[in-house]
C-alpha cells in the first residue's frame, strides 16, 4: 500500500496475517503515512457494524432486541465513528505501553499497529449474538476474543514495536487482569439491575405510586 493508493486486495492478505501468522508483526510496514491506517480503521468499523445491524434485525443483540432496527442502524454509525477515535486513543495508549516496554515510541508506527489490530473488532462483532442468546455466554467469549487480542497485541509490542518481551508480558498481563475486573463488575452490576427489573413489578409500582401526593 503506497501513501497515494488503497490496495483492497493487499488489505484482505494482511488481515488474514495478522489473524493467522504469528511473525506477521516482523514484516509488517511501520512508515508511509496516516492515510492507510485510517482507511483500515473505517473498513473495519464498518463491517463491524454491518454485522451489529444483522444481529439487531435478527433480535440476537441486547439493544436488537429492544429496539429493533434503529438500534442497528445507530450502532453501524457509531461503530465507524468509534473506529476511528478508537484508532488514534489506541495509538497513543499503545505508544504508552510500548514506552514502558522500551519500544518504539513514535506515533505512526504505533497507530499502524492499532490499525492492524482492529481486525479483531469484526471478529468480536460476528460472536456478538452470544450475548443475545445468553449473557453468561456472551461474556465467555467476549473474554477469549479480548484474550486473543492481548496475544495479537504483545507480538506486535516485541515484533513491530521493539519491545522487551518480559516487560511486554508483564504489561499485557496487568491488561488482562483490569479487563477482567471490569467484565466481573460489569457482570455484577448487570446482575443487580436485572434482579431490581424482577422484583419491581407492576403491583409494587402500582403501591409506590399510590404513596405520591397529589394536589
Amino acid at each position: 500500500m503506497s501513501n497515494g493508493s488503497f490496495d483492497f486486495n493487499e488489505f484482505i492478505k494482511d488481515s488474514k496475517d495478522v489473524l493467522v501468522n504469528p511473525n506477521y508483526f516482523s514484516t509488517m510496514k511501520l512508515s508511509g503515512g496516516m492515510t492507510e491506517p485510517l482507511i483500515k480503521a473505517v473498513i473495519y468499523g464498518a463491517i463491524s457494524g454491518l454485522i451489529s445491524f444483522v444481529w439487531s434485525i435478527l433480535h440476537l443483540s441486547v439493544g436488537g432486541s429492544l429496539f429493533g432496527g434503529a438500534a442497528g442502524v445507530t450502532a453501524f454509525i457509531f461503530a465507524i465513528i468509534g473506529a476511528v477515535i478508537g484508532l488514534f486513543i489506541g495509538g497513543v495508549v499503545l505508544l504508552i505501553l510500548s514506552a514502558i516496554c522500551k519500544g518504539s515510541t513514535d506515533f505512526e508506527p504505533n497507530v499502524r499497529v492499532v490499525s492492524s489490530l482492529m481486525v479483531v473488532m469484526p471478529i468480536n462483532a460476528l460472536l456478538g449474538f452470544a450475548t443475545g442468546l445468553n449473557l453468561y455466554l456472551g461474556l465467555a467469549v467476549s473474554l477469549v476474543v479480548s484474550l486473543f487480542a492481548c496475544w495479537l497485541t504483545y507480538k506486535a509490542l516485541v515484533q513491530a514495536l521493539k519491545a522487551k518481551p518480559e516487560t511486554a508480558k508483564i504489561v499485557m498481563f496487568v491488561v488482562i487482569a483490569v479487563f477482567v475486573l471490569f467484565m466481573l463488575f460489569g457482570l455484577y452490576t448487570t446482575r443487580k439491575a436485572s434482579q431490581f427489573m424482577n422484583n419491581f413489578n407492576s403491583e409494587e409500582l402500582k403501591e409506590l405510586m399510590e404513596q405520591v401526593p397529589t394536589e
